[in-house]
C-alpha cells in the first residue's frame, strides 16, 4: 500500500516539498517543458539548462567560461575581479566595489558572460551595503548582457521585495525556478515568501472595501448544523408552538425555508424596533442571529458589538452566552486574534465545560495552526460529549489520518482505513463520512473505492456540490486526463453558482493546462466569493503566482 502526504490543498500534490501557491508554476512548466524557448529582449533564443541548485548566491568566483586562451587574454580584468572577491570576502564591500568596476572598465565589450558576472558581484557588494536601487540597477545590466543567469535574478528579486515591487520581484524569482527545473528549495522559499507578502498585501487592500456575499445554502446549512446546541435552531421544529414568541415566527419560518438573504433585514428590523426593549429575554437570540449574519457577511465590528451586548446583558441564557462567546471566538480567528479566540472559547467552557460545540470549533482552530494532538483532544471532547456529533466524527478522523502521515506511521494507515469504514457505518446518513474514506482512498491510490464512496456520498447529500469537485480531482489523478475533471467541476458550479471551491479548482487546473488567463478569470470568481482574510490571502497568491507566469510566457516564451 502506497502513500501519499495529504496537504490541505490535496489535488496540488504535484511537487514534493513545494510550496503550494509556487506549485502551480511548476505545473505549467511542466506541461510546457520541451516545448519552446527562453529568449532574451534582443531576440537571441537560449535553450533552458540547469544551475547548481545548491551554488552560492553571493559573488561568483569561477572564470569565464571560455577556453584557457579565451582566459588569458581576460587577465587583467579577471585580476580585478579575484581582487574584488577577497575584499568581498574581508567584509571590505566598498573596495570591493572598485575593483570590480575596474573589471568592468577593462574587460572587452564582447565579453558578456565575464561582463554579467563582474555587475553581479557588484550587487552582491552593494546589497550588503543595503543600497538596493543600485543592486536592481547591477542586476539589471548583468541580466541584458546574461538572461539565465539565476543568481542576477534572484539578487533583484530579493531587492525588489526590499523596494516593495513585490509583482517584478515575483517574476524574477519565477523566471529563476523555470531555469532551476523548480530543484532549488531557497528558490522556492523566496517565491512563497514573496507570494505570501504580495498576497497579504492585496487582501488587505481588498478588505478595505469588499462587499460580501452570503456563501451558498450548502455552505449555510453545514455552517449551522455544526452548533448542536443552538438555541435559535432548537426553535424551528417548535415553530408554530404556542409559547413561541410571535416576533420570532418571521426569523424562523425564513430560516426553514432557508431564505437566508433576508434573515438579516429581519433581525434588524426586530432589534431597531421600539417594541425591543419590551420584549421577553429570548430577544438576544435575535441579536445572536444577527451577529450570526454579520459574520457571514463581513460585518465584523457590527457582529463585535452585538455579541459584546449579549455576554453584558442579563436576559441572554446560557446557551446563547455559550453560542456568543463561540461565534465570537471563530471571529477573533478570521482577524488573526488567536489569543482573543483561546479566551473566549475558555470563558464558554467556564460556563458549561461538556458543551461538544465548544470542544469542535477549538479544534478547528487548533487544525488550522497544525497543533494536530491538541486538535485531537478536541475532537474527542467533542465525542464524548456528544457522541452523534458528526462533524466532530469526522474531523477527528481526519486529524488522525494527518497525524499518522506526518508522524511517518505508514505501517497503521491500513488498520486505520478499516477502522474508519467501521466508523462510518455509525453514520449510514451523512456524506461527510463517505467524503472523508474516499479523499483517504485517494490518498493511498485507491481510486475505484474512493469514487464508489464518492458516488454513496452524492446520493445521500445530492446538493453537495463538493462531491462533483472531488470525484473530479479523484478521477484526474486515477486518469491525469483533466476533461472528465472539468465536466465535474463545471456541473458543480452549474448546482452552485457559490462554490468558491470550485471556481479555485477549476483555476488550478486551467493552470496545468497552460491557460493562464482562464486561470486569472477562475481565481478572480474564487476571490470574489471569499469570505475570510485568510482564504483572500491563499486566493491572491494563487493568482498572483499564475499572473507571473502569464508574464513570463509573454516576455520570453517562443
Amino acid at each position: 500500500m502506497s502513500t501519499s502526504s495529504s496537504l490541505p490543498k490535496w489535488q496540488l500534490a504535484l511537487v514534493v516539498g513545494a510550496p503550494v501557491a509556487i506549485g502551480l508554476s511548476y505545473m505549467y512548466y511542466r506541461n510546457r517543458k520541451g516545448s519552446g524557448t527562453i529568449s532574451d529582449k534582443r531576440g537571441n533564443h537560449k535553450t533552458r539548462q540547469d544551475t547548481n541548485a545548491n551554488k552560492s548566491r553571493s559573488i561568483d568566483d569561477d572564470a569565464s567560461s571560455a577556453n584557457n586562451s579565451q582566459n588569458q587574454s581576460c587577465k587583467s580584468e579577471m585580476y580585478y575581479k579575484n581582487e574584488g572577491n577577497k575584499q568581498f570576502k574581508m567584509g571590505n564591500y566598498k573596495e570591493a566595489i572598485l575593483q570590480y568596476e575596474k573589471a568592468i572598465e577593462v574587460c572587452p565589450k564582447t565579453r558578456n558572460k565575464d561582463m554579467a558576472i563582474f555587475y553581479q558581484n557588484k550587487a552582491a557588494a552593494y546589497e550588503q551595503l543595503k543600497d538596493y536601487a543600485t543592486v536592481k540597477q547591477d542586476c539589471t545590466i548583468a541580466l541584458e548582457l546574461y538572461p539565465e543567469y539565476t543568481k542576477a535574478l534572484i539578487r533583484r528579486a530579493r531587492a525588489l521585495e526590499k523596494l516593495g515591487e513585490l509583482e517584478e520581484a515575483l517574476i524574477d524569482v519565477n523566471l529563476a525556478c523555470l531555469f532551476e527545473s523548480y530543484s532549488n528549495p531557497s528558490s522556492l522559499l523566496l517565491a512563497d515568501k514573496i507570494l505570501e507578502q504580495l498576497g497579504k498585501q492585496h487582501a488587505e487592500a481588498d478588505m478595505q472595501n469588499r462587499k460580501f456575499v452570503l456563501p451558498s445554502k450548502h455552505f449555510l446549512r453545514s455552517h449551522l448544523a455544526s452548533f448542536t446546541k443552538d438555541p435559535i435552531f432548537s426553535r424551528i421544529k417548535h415553530i408554530d408552538a404556542e409559547d413561541t414568541p410571535q416576533f420570532f415566527k418571521r426569523p424562523l419560518k425564513a430560516l426553514q425555508n432557508e431564505d437566508y438573504e433576508s434573515i438579516k433585514s429581519i433581525c434588524t428590523d426586530i432589534v431597531n424596533s421600539n417594541e425591543f426593549s419590551t420584549l421577553p429575554s429570548s430577544k438576544m437570540e435575535i441579536v445572536l442571529l444577527q451577529a450570526t449574519f454579520d459574520i457571514l457577511l463581513g460585518q465584523y465590528d457590527s457582529a463585535l458589538k452585538a455579541f459584546s451586548s449579549i455576554l453584558e446583558s442579563k436576559d441572554s441564557s446560557k446557551d446563547v452566552k455559550i453560542n456568543a462567546l463561540i461565534k465570537r471566538a471563530s471571529l477573533h480567528t478570521q482577524l488573526n486574534c488567536s489569543e482573543k479566540a483561546f479566551s473566549d472559547f475558555d470563558e464558554a467552557i467556564k460556563i458549561d465545560e461538556e458543551c461538544a460545540d465548544i470542544y469542535l470549533h477549538r479544534g478547528q482552530v487548533y487544525l488550522l495552526e497544525n497543533r494536530m494532538d491538541a486538535a485531537k483532544r478536541d475532537f474527542d471532547k467533542a465525542i464524548l460529549y456528544n457522541p452523534d456529533f458528526t462533524a466532530a466524527f469526522v474531523k477527528k478522523y481526519y486529524t488522525e489520518y494527518r497525524l499518522l502521515i506526518e508522524e511517518k506511521h505508514i505501517h497503521r494507515i491500513e488498520e486505520f482505513v478499516t477502522d474508519v469504514e467501521r466508523q462510518c457505518e455509525k453514520f449510514p446518513d451523512h456524506a461527510e463520512c463517505d467524503m472523508l474514506y474516499a479523499q483517504i482512498m485517494s490518498d493511498i491510490g485507491n481510486y475505484d473505492k474512493a469514487e464508489a464512496y464518492l458516488e454513496r456520498a452524492l446520493k445521500k447529500d445530492p446538493d453537495n456540490v463538493a462531491i462533483y469537485v472531488h470525484r473530479g480531482l479523484i478521477h484526474l489523478q486515477k486518469t491525469s486526463s483533466t476533461d472528465k475533471t472539468v465536466e465535474y467541476i463545471k456541473k458543480a458550479i452549474q448546482l452552485d453558482a457559490k462554490c468558491e471551491f470550485a471556481y479555485e479548482t477549476l483555476a488550478t487546473i486551467e493552470v496545468q493546462r497552460g491557460n493562464l488567463e482562464d486561470a486569472i478569470r477562475l481565481f478572480d470568481e474564487a476571490l470574489r466569493l471569499a469570505h475570510t482574510s485568510q482564504q483572500l490571502v491563499h486566493l491572491y497568491s494563487l493568482k498572483n503566482a499564475a499572473k507571473a507566469q502569464l508574464t513570463i510566457k509573454n516576455r520570453y516564451m517562443k
